[in-house]
């Protein structure tokens, strides 16, 4: 798959202070690639810099393959702040205002505005929208001229739950029109939801990269327990395909190389080792603990 972005040991100080650190990965065509990671890792700085708001101290990026160009932004849409609309100009009065300092997309604004459900509120002003609409307009913004690729930072932020449906709604929309998407999120929810890939920051360094399925695995795990937990403990580490085995309170934890095990087997291993389980479950480790793990491997 072709890559649509590509970074190159990305590094940039603020004087002494690192905020990125040699980082390096692709964004394939079509994907909704999430840049995940907690407030001051980096992604905002990150995005500066492949938009041509911010220059790396080091290293490099291209876009569709090519050094950056004036004719490879107009292929950009981009949200990386909140636009200075105003406020008592209809929506679709600031998307002329838009499509004139962009100079290009004055004829595409019918269309944005039914893309993203404002159609029927066109003529309101700006000042009577919801957070969600305001944001959906400034969506619309960036939709203008029909460009191949959006760059989203933290595009639900500050939003209520309905203002975070509508948008992450309409992300999964333009995906499926196939746009290719870079959104910053410090939201794992936000990134398991709407992303295909995902790239994690932490204090400046890439942490891991790659499919989403591949880098947050829900993985699943057994809890088991018996009168002696000793023994049991002493059993499970000799059964084939334990990769590693926790005590958490009065159970044990269970997790297998292959991230599976059938319930039945191991109650019948168990039951010829001459142990009976008082207690038997299969639960799934949560993607916040995936997410928590990856990043506290990080040294200070």
């Amino acid at each position: 798959m072709k890559a649509v972005l590509q970074l190159d040991n990305i590094t940039k100080y603020y004087g002494r202070i690192k905020a990125l650190d040699d980082v390096s990965f692709e964004v394939p065509e079509g994907s909704v690639y999430g840049i995940l990671g907690p407030n001051g890792s980096g992604k905002t700085t990150l995005l500066g810099i492949v938009t041509d708001v911010l220059k790396a101290t080091a290293g490099k990026y291209s876009w569709f393959e090519s050094a950056p160009s004036e004719e490879q932004r107009k292929l950009l849409g981009t949200l990386l702040e909140t636009p200075n609309f105003y406020h008592y100009l209809s929506g679709e009065r600031n998307l002329q205002i838009a499509a004139a300092i962009k100079e290009r997309g004055r004829d595409d604004i019918p269309r944005v505005l039914e893309l993203v459900r404002l159609s029927a509120r066109k003529k309101s002003k700006f000042s009577t929208y919801s957070l969600g609409m305001k944001q959906r307009l400034a969506i619309a913004s960036c939709l203008l001229g029909d460009p191949p690729v959006l760059v989203f930072d933290e595009p639900t932020n500050g939003l209520d739950p309905a203002g975070i449906a509508e948008i992450r709604q309409l992300i999964r929309q333009l995906a499926g029109e196939g746009k290719t998407i870079v959104l910053a999120s410090h939201l794992l929810d936000e990134v398991e939801k709407v992303c295909s890939h995902v790239a994690i920051l932490q204090k400046g360094k890439l942490i891991t990269a790659g499919n989403v399925n591949e880098v947050l695995v829900n993985e699943e795990l057994v809890e088991v327990a018996a009168e002696d937990l000793v023994q049991l403990e002493n059993v499970i580490r000799e059964m084939k395909g334990v990769r590693q085995v926790r005590k958490n309170e009065n159970v044990l934890q269970v997790f297998f190389e292959n991230g599976r095990i059938s319930l039945s087997d191991m109650n019948r291993y168990c039951f010829e080792k001459g142990i009976v389980l008082n207690h038997l479950t299969l639960r799934k480790k949560s993607l916040e603990s995936k997410f928590i793990e990856l990043t506290n491997n990080v040294s200070n």
